[in-house]
């Protein structure tokens, strides 16, 4: 292990170059589903750790990025374009579905996470991380009007984007503990905010959201 920054970003590993992010989603995916060489999985990214880990493990991986002047359903350089809200994908087509770092960048996470639920099949998963503080309620940062054009209401925050090459990618809200319910809301039977059982080195573990589609 390598600590490049005092941050979860910045603690890698030398073997996988998982940072402690990547680490602590391996770690509680391990505990929900030990043996994944049945499952098909959906990972919202088509690159890094997790998705090699995937490769290397699931019955069968599927991966897309968003790339606005691409058709959804379409590729760019061999990668899968895709909008979570709005999937191409049939329904029931997958067991899991993971991601890191993306739904605070969703203009409408909710229709995301219906989305989601429909392409889980029965008591599929959904394991993701996104920043979150211990908040009871989540801040609204920005919205996406009708006609495409962002109205901030507040001071807009930006994240980097390494797909494209290192750009800032737009934040449209900073979680609080409520999107368990949030997640609840649009269908999914049960959710919650859980910890990595495993040591991430230097206590950098980050919070684990899960969601489970009804059986």
């Amino acid at each position: 292990m390598v600590r490049l920054a005092r941050n979860e970003i910045g603690v890698r590993c030398l073997g996988c170059r998982s940072s402690a992010v990547t680490m602590s989603i391996a770690s509680v995916l391990r505990d929900f589903v030990p043996d994944l060489s049945d499952k098909a999985v959906y990972e919202l990214s088509a690159r890094g750790p997790l998705h090699r880990f995937f490769l290397r493990n699931a019955m069968s991986v599927t991966s897309s990025e968003y790339f606005e002047e691409v058709p959804l359903g379409d590729y760019k350089n061999g990668v899968l374009c895709q909008d979570v809200q709005r999937l191409t994908f049939e329904g029931n087509s997958f067991d899991i579905c993971t991601s890191t770092e993306v739904f605070e960048h969703v203009p409408d996470d909710r229709r995301a996470f219906r989305e989601i639920l429909r392409v889980l099949r029965r008591n599929g998963l959904l394991l993701f991380t996104v920043p979150l503080s211990d908040a009871a309620v989540t801040v609204e940062r920005a919205e996406l009007t009708e006609g495409a054009n962002v109205v901030h209401l507040l001071p807009p925050e930006y994240h980097t984007d390494p797909v494209r090459g290192g750009n800032r990618i737009l934040a449209f809200r900073n979680y609080g503990t409520d999107i368990v319910q949030r997640l609840k809301d649009q269908g999914f039977e049960r959710a919650g905010i859980t910890h990595p059982k495993d040591p991430i080195a230097w206590g950098y573990a980050r919070p684990i959201v899960y969601a489970f589609k009804a059986g």
